[in-house]
């Protein structure tokens, strides 16, 4: 079993329409479909998921407080893909990039913690770093000064 463990991009948040896509065309999708039917993707995407910071305007945000029971309940899992800190570029929590990658970092520990792998260690663990931020139109201001910090989290 593969954890997709994301914001709105492993949810599926659809930009242009503000919805979501279907489900044939969120990416965890995709990926099973492709890996075949020996395989199989847990899609737990939640849009404005975070690291590991509590939002103080979208409560219930925060990966390092979700991931733990997410894990244990779809145990035993082979990989965690760790698909987070877009969110955590928000203006309001004020952080660093090394900061966000401190965040992953305490996920990753909260994986090895609490997640069981087939053979009874944890599972193995896949993060991905935030693509950088584009030219922003309708949330240039919720995320003002990200596109700078984006930059440097995948290096």
């Amino acid at each position: 079993m593969i954890l997709a463990f994301g914001d709105s991009n492993t949810w599926g948040f659809d930009p242009a329409t503000r919805g979501r896509f279907s489900r044939a065309q969120r990416w965890p999708t995709v990926m099973q479909r492709e890996l075949g039917s020996e395989f199989e993707v847990i899609a737990e995407g939640l849009r404005g998921r975070t690291t590991v910071h509590d939002d103080p305007l979208e409560p219930y945000r925060s990966g390092a407080d979700a991931l733990p029971p997410c894990l244990m309940s779809h145990a035993p899992v082979h990989l965690v893909i760790l698909a987070l800190g877009c969110n955590d570029l928000k203006k309001r929590f004020s952080v660093t990039a090394f900061d966000i990658a401190e965040g992953a970092a305490r996920l990753i520990f909260l994986a090895r913690a609490y997640g069981e792998g087939p053979d009874g260690g944890p599972p193995r663990i896949l993060l991905i770093a935030p693509p950088p931020l584009a030219k922003l139109t309708g949330y240039a201001e919720m995320f003002e000064g990200g596109a700078e910090k984006s930059r440097l989290i995948g290096q």
